[in-house]
């Protein structure tokens, strides 16, 4: 599963949960107030980081600009650089997007869940009882879209 609600990158506005997308903090920008956001200094950002590097696929990356795809933005963003990296490893977009989303966790947790509200809401909406949407949900890893998504099959087959 991809991370189909990954943000914008954080020099494009994207919340914390971006920096998984991050160059190391060299320079000036907004990363430093992302930082800030997660309570982070630029060191433990820059070790977490490269302890994630150490432990899977996203430390190699020889070539690109910072030696590692930990570094390396969203696939959104053309880099020729990334792209190439990652067909030499043979990594998929998805796997790519994986690793960075369970970067981010590492980096700033994982949201916070709001599962008695989702329960409730897709009960609503599809008009289905507690029990099921609650089923559906953990089905879907606490995915809301995708639990949604599958609710709207079923509905749709009826």
């Amino acid at each position: 599963m991809a991370w189909e609600d990954s943000p914008s990158h954080v020099c494009r506005g994207g919340d914390k949960r971006a920096l998984s997308f991050c160059c190391p903090p060299v320079k000036p920008c907004p990363v430093i107030y992302a930082l800030e956001d997660a309570e982070l200094t630029a060191q433990k950002y820059v070790e977490i980081k490269e302890k994630f590097a150490e432990e899977t696929k996203l430390g190699q990356g020889e070539g690109t600009c910072f030696g590692s795809l930990v570094w390396c933005c969203k696939p959104s963003k053309p880099c020729p650089l990334r792209d190439m990296v990652m067909r030499r490893i043979d990594m998929s977009v998805d796997e790519y997007m994986d690793l960075k989303k369970q970067l981010s966790e590492q980096l700033v947790g994982q949201p916070e869940s709001n599962t008695k509200e989702s329960v409730v809401a897709l009960a609503e909406t599809f008009n289905v009882t507690g029990e099921e949407a609650f089923k559906v949900l953990k089905e879907c890893d606490n995915d809301v879209k995708k639990a949604a998504k599958l609710l709207k099959m079923k509905d749709l087959e009826l």
